[in-house]
């Protein structure tokens, strides 16, 4: 592999040769908090061969994602952004909520709305969710980085094809963060404009004239921002991840459909991808366990309490409860397609991993019909109408029948994909799951119609 030099730089090169593949070292490293040299026109920085290293420059395709923790204050690249984050997620996570639920307070005049018992409902599993996503990503920061829990350091083994996509995603990520947080950010401010319109906050040591009101309206708006931001991109990222191993299966179909391909080669693939599914897993199985947990909890509390309730539904006493259901159940499941779309994609290679050592056997046996059925003293070089009848592929022996049978055995067998504690997210977990949860229900159901 031939190097290629950087135009427009002065620093000379170090070329060092290991079994032909080429690396090259500059005497001057810009760091990370300088404009990375002149790349090569109209190629993504994740194409080129500079881009294949452990740090990331601040102009390069994560810097929305910098951007991002920086604004949520998850900064954890040094002690002074540590401790101003955990300072914010304790203010904006646990006290800010903590004291809208004990110093709210509805007037005496209108005691037939009361929002406070749905307000107190939903602070809990909005804070439940952002401590759980909070503790992920500073684990994450800790142990991996960001390049790391992307696999961005392992991306430059993959084809063009898959770096092409996976710019892509990476470019169009936020988008689903931005169609889950805007619209029930202008419902949130709908309501709480609404709701501390009707309300009174009784605070001690604090004058009548104080716009109190005002403040806390801030204070819970930034509030919900913050922690319903914290749950949504930790569902990105596993959503980003998930996306990657997508696009490596769907080049595994691709080498599957050259009836040519190497099963030597299919295997590493599959065995690298099945490597990086299972550290996903591991990564991320407490994180949507304890989602799992905290939503169904929540959703029941939330249902257990309307149907008791006597009081008249309304947006004002009851929107908080829709906001929050609709934002928990928009994360849980942009995890969920993710990882039931690796797992589909996963078991799926076994049958075209079949259909490839069918088609591959087949035309290796024809092959050696035409050629038992030649004449002899002509070849199906020498015979023009001989060679239109026969498939021209390679000739095999017959030690690769027995590899390609051991390589569809393996896949059989590992055909896993994102796994919870040994046990496949696929279609059959999500309806075992739903039938649950479905149980559930109608347990609160029976429960109400008794009390009634």
């Amino acid at each position: 592999m031939n190097s290629s030099s950087v135009e427009g730089t002065n620093d000379k090169i170090i070329d060092i040769d290991f079994s032909s593949r080429r690396v090259s070292f500059a005497e001057n490293h810009p760091n990370d908090d300088q404009e990375p040299p002149q790349h090569q026109p109209n190629v993504p920085l994740l194409l080129q061969p500079s881009y294949a290293r452990s740090k990331s420059f601040i102009f390069d395709e994560l810097r929305n994602f910098r951007v991002s923790l920086k604004w949520c204050a998850l900064d954890h690249s040094s002690c002074i952004g540590k401790l101003i984050s955990y300072v914010m997620f304790i203010f904006l996570a646990i006290i800010v909520p903590l004291l809208t639920s004990i110093f709210v307070r509805v007037p005496a005049s209108s005691p037939e709305d009361d929002p406070i018992s749905f307000n107190k409902l939903v602070q809990i599993p909005e804070s439940g969710l952002a401590i759980l996503a909070f503790f992920t990503l500073s684990r994450f920061f800790q142990r991996y980085g960001l390049r790391q829990l992307l696999f961005l350091h392992v991306l430059q083994d993959d084809t063009i094809y898959v770096r092409r996509s996976y710019t892509r995603e990476l470019e169009k990520a936020f988008r689903y963060l931005a169609y889950i947080i805007l619209p029930s950010f202008f419902v949130e401010l709908a309501h709480k404009i609404i709701f501390f319109s009707a309300v009174k906050i009784s605070a001690p040591h604090i004058s009548p004239g104080f716009p109190l009101n005002s403040i806390v309206f801030m204070l819970v708006l930034v509030s919900w921002v913050y922690r319903t931001g914290l749950f949504l991109l930790v569902c990105v990222l596993f959503r980003l991840t998930c996306e990657l191993q997508i696009l490596r299966f769907e080049g595994l179909h691709k080498l599957l459909e050259g009836c040519g391909s190497d099963a030597g080669l299919i295997f590493r693939e599959h065995l690298r991808i099945r490597k990086q599914l299972s550290v996903t897993s591991h990564r991320y199985r407490f994180f949507i366990i304890g989602c799992l947990v905290i939503i169904t909890v929540s959703q029941l509390g939330a249902l257990l309490l309307v149907l008791a309730s006597k009081y008249d539904k309304t947006f004002f006493n009851s929107g908080d409860v829709v906001i929050c259901s609709v934002v928990q159940l928009s994360g849980f499941f942009l995890c969920l397609f993710g990882a039931t779309r690796i797992t589909h994609r996963a078991q799926r290679i076994v049958s075209i991993a079949s259909r490839w050592h069918m088609l591959v056997t087949n035309s290796f046996v024809e092959t050696e019909q035409c050629k038992a059925q030649m004449p002899e003293g002509l070849d199906s070089e020498g015979d023009t109408d001989s060679s239109d009848m026969c498939i021209s592929v390679i000739p095999q022996r017959f030690s690769s029948f027995q590899t390609r049978q051991s390589l569809v055995t393996y896949l059989q067998h590992n055909n896993g994909g994102i796994t919870l504690y040994g046990y496949a997210l696929d279609r059959g977990l999500l309806h075992t799951l739903f039938a649950f949860e479905f149980s559930l229900v109608l347990w609160v159901l029976s429960k109400v119609v008794v009390l009634s």
